[in-house]
């Protein structure tokens, strides 16, 4: 019987842009993924577009297909959703691996991130992103998603989900991968984070900016594989 696998996107993303990622772990794992709340089609309700609840989504993902433990893959928001996910509920995972996760959040790092995101100024200087959002997240009006992400990032700066409080006692084994050209995720603040991890590995991914198109997909899963057959039995 093969592990389960669950895949998790990231910000303004959707499950459906881990496909391939998805065919070339399937013979391997039984693989699944979700929509966070907002994301992929699903309405944005301003309640439920926040780190906390998109956590609870993951355990309570898990309890209702009964899945008794998981290995994890998360890009970029959806790592961190993980971690905050095993936190709350260690047990429920057998190992999880991180690309692209920015962990270091403050006031300054969410404002900085939200200057990117507005709708007006995205649809004005790269329609083809626009459109693409606009494809992943019909019906909802993809101005919604990015409003509501900006919201959830100043959320984040004002209270970060994640520490070394809330780190540092997690028992899963945690993968953290980051690009050495990723300017959001920054290569230091994730080396930093993973160092507050009790089994954390840290690598950096050489010539890797942080979207996800341009990851070396083979690659990654890989390393998925490899991370996932270490920690079978945990």
């Amino acid at each position: 019987m093969k592990p389960d696998l669950l895949l998790l996107h990231g910000a303004l993303g959707a499950a459906a842009q881990l496909q391939s990622l998805a065919q070339l772990l399937a013979a391997d794992f039984t693989v699944h993924s979700l929509d966070f709340s907002g994301h992929g089609g699903r309405p944005v309700v301003a309640a439920e577009f926040a780190m906390p609840h998109f956590a609870r989504e993951i355990n309570q993902y898990l309890g209702e297909r009964q899945l008794a433990t998981v290995h994890v893959f998360g890009y970029s928001m959806g790592g961190y959703a993980a971690l905050l996910a095993a936190t709350e509920q260690p047990a429920a995972f057998r190992s999880i691996t991180t690309l692209g996760t920015k962990f270091d959040w403050s006031p300054e790092a969410a404002a900085a991130e939200g200057r990117l995101l507005d709708p007006e100024k995205l649809q004005a200087k790269v329609p083809q992103f626009a459109a693409q959002l606009a494809s992943l997240h019909a019906p909802t009006p993809w101005p919604e998603v990015v409003t509501a992400t900006a919201a959830m990032m100043r959320a984040l700066g004002e209270t970060p989900a994640l520490h070394e409080l809330n780190l540092a006692p997690l028992t899963v084994p945690v993968q953290v991968l980051v690009g050495e050209l990723d300017k959001t995720a920054g290569v230091e603040d994730s080396r930093q984070f993973a160092a507050y991890l009790r089994q954390g590995t840290f690598e950096v991914l050489p010539a890797t900016p942080h979207p996800l198109d341009r990851v070396d997909v083979a690659a990654l899963a890989r390393r998925i594989r490899e991370f996932a057959a270490a920690n079978a039995l945990n």
